[in-house]
C-alpha cells in the first residue's frame, strides 16, 4: 500500500509541473497576453449624443452619406452595385439600415469625425493612400450627434446573430459553410487590404470565442498593423458575431462538452470499481 502511495505522489508531481508549468509556459510563448477588450473605446473622444436630433441627422445623412452608402430599410438603394463601388473604393461601402444597431454609438459618431483614428489603421492609410471614407471632421459634434440619432432611430431594436455578422462583417469576409459570400469582389478585396480576407467558417475552432473576443475588439491587440480595422461592435453585438461563428463552424460544440463530461465521470467510475475489485482479488495481501 505504501509502495502505491508512493507511485501515487510521483504522478501527481509529474502531472502538476507538466500543467502548472510547462504548458502555461508553452501558452504563454503562443498566445502572449492582451489587454482585454474594451468596450466602452476609452480612447477615443466622449461625443455628447443625448441631445441628437433626428430630423437634423435624416438630412444631414441624405446630403453627405447617400453619395455612397445605401439605406435599404428606408428604400434608398445604394448608388452603385457592390462591384462597381469595389472598384472604387477597394471595399463595398455598408448599407446603413441596421448600422446604428451593432456599432457603439459613441465609436460611430468618432468613426464620421476621423474613421482612420477610430478604426485605428493609420499605419495603413494616410496622406498618400487616403481612407475610401473621408474624415468628416469639419462637422460639429452637434451634427455628428443628429447623424448618429437619425441612424440610431431607423435601427432595428433586434437582431438575428446572422444580421449582425452580416452588417459587421461579410463585406469582407465569406461562410463558406452557410453560402455567404463576401460582398467585396476578391481581387478588389485584396487590392484594398493588401493580402486576401479569410473564409470564417472553421474560425471559431482555430481561434476559441475567448481569443475572438480580443482580436474583433481590436485586431491591432493580436496581430500589430494588421489591415483588419477595428470594427466598434458593442459587446452584445460581438457575441452574437461569435455564437453565429460557433453555430456555422462548431455546431456540435454544446453535444461535444457534454459528451466530454459523460467520459470524466465514466472513467471515475471505472478507476473506482477497478480499484475496488483490485482489493478483493489481492485482499489476501492486504
Amino acid at each position: 500500500m505504501l509502495k502505491e502511495l508512493k507511485i501515487l505522489v510521483l504522478l501527481i508531481v509529474v502531472v502538476g509541473v507538466i500543467y502548472w508549468g510547462v504548458e502555461p509556459l508553452a501558452h504563454s510563448i503562443m498566445h502572449p497576453k492582451v489587454a482585454p477588450a474594451d468596450y466602452d473605446f476609452k480612447d477615443l473622444e466622449k461625443i455628447d449624443l443625448s441631445k441628437g436630433d433626428v430630423e437634423k441627422g435624416k438630412k444631414l445623412v441624405t446630403e453627405n452619406c447617400t453619395a455612397c452608402h445605401g439605406i435599404k430599410s428606408q428604400k434608398i438603394d445604394a448608388p452603385m452595385d457592390n462591384a462597381s463601388s469595389a472598384g472604387s473604393y477597394g471595399v463595398v461601402p455598408p448599407d446603413l439600415s441596421n448600422i446604428a444597431a451593432v456599432l457603439d454609438h459613441n465609436f460611430l459618431a468618432n468613426f464620421i469625425k476621423n474613421p482612420v483614428k477610430a478604426t485605428e489603421l493609420s499605419h495603413k492609410f494616410g496622406d498618400s493612400l487616403p481612407y475610401p471614407m473621408p474624415p468628416y471632421d469639419w462637422m460639429s459634434n452637434d451634427e455628428i450627434s443628429d447623424i448618429v440619432a437619425y441612424l440610431a432611430f431607423i435601427a432595428p431594436k433586434e437582431l438575428s446573430d446572422k444580421e449582425v455578422f452580416t452588417q459587421a462583417c461579410d463585406r469582407c469576409h465569406s461562410i463558406q459553410y452557410d453560402k455567404m459570400i463576401a460582398l467585396t469582389p476578391d481581387a478588389d478585396l485584396e487590392r484594398y487590404l493588401g493580402t486576401k480576407a479569410p473564409d470564417l467558417s472553421m474560425m471559431i475552432r482555430s481561434r476559441g470565442a475567448k481569443e475572438l473576443s480580443v482580436f474583433i475588439n481590436n485586431p491591432q491587440k493580436m496581430i500589430p498593423n494588421t489591415p483588419m480595422p477595428r470594427v466598434g461592435l458593442t459587446e452584445e453585438a460581438q457575441k452574437q458575431v461569435i455564437n453565429y461563428l460557433e453555430k456555422v463552424g462548431d455546431s456540435k460544440k454544446a453535444q461535444r462538452d457534454s459528451l466530454g463530461i459523460k467520459i470524466m465521470i465514466f472513467f471515475a467510475v471505472m478507476a473506482l470499481l477497478a480499484y475496488a475489485w483490485k482489493r478483493r482479488i489481492w485482499s489476501d495481501l492486504h
